[in-house]
């Protein structure tokens, strides 16, 4: 079954769409959208790589496909058929580059498209189940072949030596960082409504005080 898409463009890894509702159902879904994010950003370093192509990684596989400026990849179990999940790509890059196409390029924000999600649930659906006719016709199509698509291990991918762990680690540490950083915020932004009210607080303080003083004394 297909169990998580997320769409990036290529020359900087900037995610662009992704699917909400995906990775309900697997266990340590974030590792596996890290090494996702990883792969982003080893194909942004330019380095001939295929368009097509094949990851392997525990008991699941990542499919993607470059096609122009974006790169459209969804995580399935190993036993999906490698057709249909190309074809589904298929559907995902004609249907995306006829919406967004002219604003890819210009994208400045992570996730500018994800409205595109719903579009992804609904062909995401029409690919679940292998048994229908329409699927069933997909996989007799001689007319497309998905042999020649390299299939490789996604620490060969990724860089001899990478271990996956540094990458799950990375994730944990940048997460705690930010943490860290908007406390500090939280901190310098209370102190800064101290600094600022303080000063109008004592005067108030002192002028009710007068005026009691004051209404005691007559």
């Amino acid at each position: 079954m297909v169990k998580v898409t997320m769409l990036a463009r290529v020359m900087d890894g900037l995610p662009l769409a992704e699917g909400l509702d995906d990775g309900r159902d697997v266990q340590d879904v974030e590792y596996y959208k890290q090494q996702i994010k990883a792969l982003f950003k080893n194909l942004s370093k330019g380095q001939n790589d295929p368009s097509r192509m094949s990851v392997e990684s525990g008991p699941y596989i990542f499919h993607y496909i470059i096609e122009g400026p974006v790169c459209y990849l969804t995580m399935c179990d190993r036993a999906y058929p490698k057709k249909l999940a190309f074809q589904y790509l298929e559907d995902l890059k004609n249907e995306f580059e006829r919406v967004n196409g002219n604003q890819i390029e210009t994208a400045a924000r992570p996730y500018a498209f994800i409205k595109f999600d719903t579009f992804i649930q609904r062909t995401k659906k029409l690919y679940q189940d292998t048994r229908t006719q329409r699927n069933i016709s997909k996989l007799n199509d001689e007319l497309y072949e998905v042999h020649q698509i390299m299939t490789r291990n996604v620490q060969e991918v990724l860089g001899v030596g990478e271990k996956l762990d540094q990458v799950s680690q990375m994730s944990s540490r940048l997460t705690s960082e930010s943490r860290i950083y908007a406390d500090k915020a939280k901190d310098l932004n209370r102190q800064a409504l101290i600094r600022k009210w303080a000063p109008v607080a004592i005067v108030i303080g002192v002028v009710v005080l007068l005026f009691w003083v004051k209404k005691k004394i007559w």
